[in-house]
């Protein structure tokens, strides 16, 4: 089968030929038909992310697949089972195998490119922004890099929240795309982001997944007793934060890693992912897919990510 593998973090990423993998114990075989990119697989590609697998490995965090075969003890999910598995690597291939235990089974209704991208980009805004944040009806979430994976999720969920929701793009297509989701106000983030935000009354929670530049615009415009979700640094800048402005205005600084909870707590990303199916049954979320590669283009899908121009999810379909 073909795989897009990290053979060496000095090497770029390729499309090779290896055997078919054999579920173990605990594990299901799937057919992959789609799998979601993240910008953390382009950090794995480098070696510089913070749970990146030794070489040779597959990238490809997320997954929407058929089950072909259950590993040892395993019962379900049953073989013709279509499901959904965050499984860290792997899914950049025509089959792969997955902890069972992970596995979700997906709604007819949900087409297998959205299934593929939904649960890292969604279950990262719905858990920082409930168990987190704590983000209340009315308030106001303040979304950086809006319109990308994760950040069209925010705002979708801060709107299922309650919340008055600013978004943060760059150019007008982009600033469309982040109305469409349901964001009330949307600002370039060539603007100046501190003045027209605190125009807008303010920000009680922040969330930012792009870091530099932005994350320190963005605190100059956080209330009092607000909160600021560090969620990732697209910027490929890691900002310093002033202690004495986090003092005087009494601000949390919070970090989120939506992967961290499948060790210590995974309870957690199960109880938000239910609610957030519930969500995607009753319309309340409209996942967002911008392109959809073959596995042969899966190089050009990363490249996507690296040079920002895409707009929610890429996902590569074997």
């Amino acid at each position: 089968m073909r795989a897009f593998q990290v053979s060496a973090f000095d090497a770029p990423p390729a499309l090779v030929e290896i055997p078919i993998p054999a579920p173990k114990s605990g594990e299901v075989l799937l057919q992959i038909e789609s799998c979601g990119l993240n910008f953390a697989d382009l950090l794995m590609a480098k070696g510089t992310y913070q749970d990146t697998p030794a070489p040779s490995f597959t990238l490809g965090m997320e997954v929407c697949g058929t089950v072909l075969a259950l590993g040892q003890g395993v019962t379900t999910p049953a073989i013709g089972t279509r499901v959904a598995v965050f499984g860290g690597q792997g899914g950049l291939a025509d089959k792969g195998v997955f902890p069972a235990d992970l596995c979700r089974a997906v709604p007819d209704s949900m087409p297998s490119a959205q299934a593929a991208g939904f649960q890292v980009a969604y279950g990262t805004s719905h858990l920082a922004l409930t168990r987190r944040a704590n983000l209340q009806r009315g308030e106001t979430l303040l979304v950086l890099g809006a319109a990308g994976g994760v950040g069209l999720t925010a705002i979708e969920v801060g709107k299922a929240l309650g919340a008055r929701v600013i978004a943060v793009a760059r150019g007008a297509e982009k600033l469309e795309i982040a109305k469409a989701a349901g964001a009330d106000h949307a600002l370039d983030a060539s603007a100046d982001i501190t003045a027209e935000v605190r125009a807008l009354g303010g920000a009680d929670v922040v969330y930012d997944p792009v870091g530099g530049d932005a994350f320190t615009a963005a605190v100059k415009a956080t209330n009092r007793e607000g909160r600021i979700l560090v969620i990732g640094f697209a910027s490929g800048d890691l900002p310093n934060v002033r202690a004495n402005h986090l003092l005087v205005k009494n601000i949390s600084l919070l970090g989120f890693y939506w992967g961290g909870y499948l060790k210590f707590n995974p309870k957690a990303l199960t109880d938000s992912m239910g609610e957030l199916l519930d969500w995607y049954a009753a319309g309340k979320l409209r996942p967002h897919v911008s392109h959809d590669l073959p596995l042969t283009q899966a190089a050009d899908a990363l490249e996507l990510l690296r040079s920002r121009k895409s707009t929610g999810k890429v996902v590569v379909s074997p």
